[in-house]
């Protein structure tokens, strides 16, 4: 999917501020990328990456994915809504971050972002605290609700 809105300055992302969501497409958090996440980690825990004892023991009902993995996923899904016409941009860190729901193995997510606050920094940067909502499809309940702060310099 293209994105439909195109950040080429300050001004452009400073517009966003008190705007709606705007909603990323849907992806599919599959087994191998649970797996794949694990061994990247090092969190080998079998409720992510043992599926039949995750069936039988895990109140889940089977495996769920990371909740860091979940997390991780944001900045992909964020230059999947947004394009940057950028010299540079950086992920600056996070502000809060909860994990509000499991995500069962198989589940399709999308990322819902609000742009909270644009700040001037250094070098004609600029800082953006995006307020972020990842959702599953079919739960009424969020699966993750972060602060996301990046810098951009257009």
């Amino acid at each position: 999917m293209t994105p439909e809105l195109t950040l080429a300055s300050a001004d452009d992302v400073r517009a966003l501020v008190g705007q709606p969501p705007r909603m990323s497409a849907w992806v599919e958090v599959d087994q191998a990328s649970v797996d794949r996440f694990a061994v990247a980690t090092g969190d080998h825990q079998w409720i992510h990456t043992d599926p039949e004892r995750a069936k039988r023991e895990s109140p889940f009902g089977g495996p769920i994915a990371h909740g860091f993995l979940t997390l991780s996923l944001i900045p992909a899904l964020l230059v999947d809504t947004f394009r940057f016409q950028q010299r540079m941009g950086v992920n600056y860190g996070l502000n809060r971050v909860r994990f509000t729901a499991p995500v069962p193995v198989g589940s399709q997510l999308r990322a819902s972002f609000v742009v909270a606050s644009v700040t001037d920094v250094e070098e004609g940067g600029v800082q953006i605290a995006w307020n972020v909502t990842l959702e599953r499809q079919g739960s009424e309940r969020p699966v993750c609700i972060a602060e996301f702060i990046t810098r951009h310099y257009f």
